[in-house]
């Protein structure tokens, strides 16, 4: 039995979409990031019960941050943006979290720096406030220690490649870091939007939309560039037609970025047969209804979509590029804990 509704929806599920492919499923993928920081702040005495935990978040990471403080006995507050929905404000609500919304922007980099300065104000005001800092700290590998443990132990012996959105770097970064410690051959393949700095691709712009949550357009400092092996951009028709493909296929109801690393995924295993691929689905597809779902009848299937293989991000270009990383870009890395 769970102690905690959080317990319970940290751990992800692996579905056998296709022979070969695995897709690591999770309700909400950020609340194992929460849980394992937070456990580790409270238990090295770094801050104590009934502290305030403050952070800037888009939405996910708002939720995931505030029931990882309801089950450790924490104040939670958060700097959002306007895109927090009346149904995540609701739950935080109750959840016992306070939540401020800075103003509307439509410029995406804008909205990012004025969620970050208003944490800094308050932080000067509120010297015992802990900023949990999601984007730059390492301490969010801590919780993805246990999910490297189940891939380990539930899928095949062998060669993996894991495949998944970059985003801040923890997810993706944690679970190569731990496997690879244990001894087992991990490829990385990271997933990022047109448009995003994480990887230069600052110069290009998806026409559609921007796929939350796998990019950025300010820097994070908890992505290794180090530790991945190639690189996959893509661009809002090929993420929508690859999540419609994974609910029809494997009966997952996931968001874009799982669309968007279905297709890489599929893509992967038919480069290296012999290799396992698992790919990371971190949220369900209900925020994605209108955006992606509605309509589905007109979005054509995914075979024999694939990337175009360019030599460097200057060649990049929409729906879908892949770059092999030869030369990895020089970062500072992200310190993981043993």
């Amino acid at each position: 039995m769970h102690a905690h509704y959080a317990d319970a929806i940290a751990d992800p599920d692996p579905i056998l979409v296709e022979p070969g492919v695995v897709c690591l499923r999770f309700e909400v993928m950020k609340v194992r990031s929460a849980l394992g920081a937070v456990r580790h702040l409270v238990e090295s005495g770094l801050v104590r019960r009934g502290d305030t935990l403050v952070d800037s978040s888009s939405g996910i990471y708002a939720h995931a941050l505030a029931l990882a403080c309801h089950r450790y006995g924490m104040r939670c507050h958060i700097v959002g943006s306007t895109t927090i929905d009346r149904t995540l404000r609701l739950q935080l609500e109750i959840l016992g979290a306070t939540l401020e919304q800075v103003r509307s922007s439509t410029d995406l980099k804008l909205d990012q720096n004025l969620r970050v300065h208003r944490v800094g104000e308050l932080l000067l005001r509120n010297p015992r406030y802990h900023w949990m800092r999601q984007y730059h700290d390492g301490v969010h590998y801590l919780g993805y220690r246990e999910v490297a443990e189940t891939v380990g132990a539930d899928l095949p012996t062998g060669p993996l490649t894991i495949v998944g959105g970059v985003g801040t770097g923890a997810s993706t970064g944690a679970l190569a870091t731990y496997l690879r410690r244990a001894g087992r051959d991990v490829e990385l393949v990271g997933l990022q939007p047109f448009g995003s700095v994480t990887f230069g691709a600052e110069h290009t712009a998806d026409p559609d939309m921007i796929i939350a949550g796998i990019g950025s357009s300010i820097e994070f400092r908890n992505v290794r560039h180090d530790l991945y092996d190639r690189m996959h951009w893509m661009a809002f028709p090929y993420a929508r037609a690859g999540a419609i493909d994974l609910l029809r296929r494997s009966g997952v109801f996931a968001g874009l970025s799982s669309g968007a690393a279905h297709l890489v995924a599929r893509y992967e295993r038919a480069l290296a047969p012999g290799r396992t691929v698992v790919f990371l689905a971190p949220d369900t597809g209900h925020r994605y209804v209108d955006a992606a779902y509605a309509g589905h009848e007109d979005v054509p299937a995914v075979d024999g979509l694939a990337p175009r293989v360019v030599g460097g991000v200057e060649d990049l270009e929409p729906p879908w590029s892949a770059l092999p990383l030869v030369a990895r870009p020089v970062a500072q890395p992200a310190r993981v804990a043993s």
